[in-house]
């Protein structure tokens, strides 16, 4: 079932001021429609949704989870798997698994999606935030997984707070007075905005990989100067079930069952 706008969402663009708003942030969906509607049906009231990249790969449905996404009206950034869905080079780095995944992919999605996939930047910036999907100095393909790459990275921005996917793990750097305190959030954690300047990571839709199958996601809430983050379980069964149909291979179809 696509979601409606009116059910819970309001829409607001990434471009906009991030002002008095609550915005869910959504990352690494990766093809799989059954754990972005068990996401979305979660939403209390939210004023935008906001995608970190790669929508696509991996899972059985890249067409309906863009289908969802246009819906709702959600804006982002393009993803490495969303570049190579288009026909982009990024998937000569891809292993083996992912690179089947992909040219699985690049067959299924239709004009529309391609097109929808071409137009996402690979960063978006409000006034007080920036969107990327790897990093802000490598918005495509760096993990940012230690203090180092964070602190890194805080150098460089010009935003106070950063949004980032690609690890497809839920996580939190916070810098104040030039130290940088790591976080490891569980289900229903929340860092104030006000702490200090912050990398924050939703943790993966689709494909989370911190040793839990449930869906990981986020919520800014700029009125109450919180993020918040929470797990929401899907049909883990249905999803494996479309991808035996579609013959993705077997270590993707295994893998959900453990978050790994």
């Amino acid at each position: 079932m696509t979601p409606r706008r009116d059910a819970g969402i309001r829409s607001r663009s990434a471009t906009a001021t991030l002002s008095r708003v609550r915005v869910a942030v959504l990352s690494d969906i990766h093809s799989n429609s059954v754990a972005l509607d068990a996401v979305l049906a979660t939403f209390d009231r939210v004023d935008a949704v906001w995608h970190l990249g790669d929508v696509v790969g991996y899972g059985p449905d890249p067409n309906g989870v863009i289908d969802r996404l246009r819906a709702i009206d959600a804006s982002g950034v393009q993803g490495n798997h969303d570049a190579a869905a288009i026909g982009g080079k990024e998937i000569d780095w891809f292993n083996p698994v992912a690179r089947t995944a992909m040219i699985w992919t690049r067959d299924e999605i239709d004009d529309a999606s391609r097109a929808w996939l071409a137009e996402l930047p690979v960063r978006r910036e409000t006034s007080d935030v920036t969107l990327v999907h790897g990093s802000p100095r490598d918005p495509t393909w760096e993990y940012v997984t230690s203090v180092e790459i964070a602190r890194d990275n805080f150098a460089i921005i010009e935003t106070t707070h950063v949004l980032y996917g690609h690890t497809h793990r839920p996580m939190a750097y916070v810098e104040r007075d030039g130290t940088v305190r790591p976080l490891t959030p569980d289900d229903g954690s929340t860092v104030s905005l006000d702490t200090g300047r912050a990398m924050l990571n939703p943790g993966s839709v689709g494909q989370p990989r911190d040793g839990s199958p449930d869906a990981s996601y986020l919520v800014l809430d700029t009125d109450g100067r919180t993020c918040t983050w929470h797990r929401v379980q899907y049909d883990v069964e249905r999803v494996q079930a479309a991808m035996r149909t579609a013959g993705l291979p077997r270590s993707l179809v295994d893998r959900l069952t453990v978050g790994a």
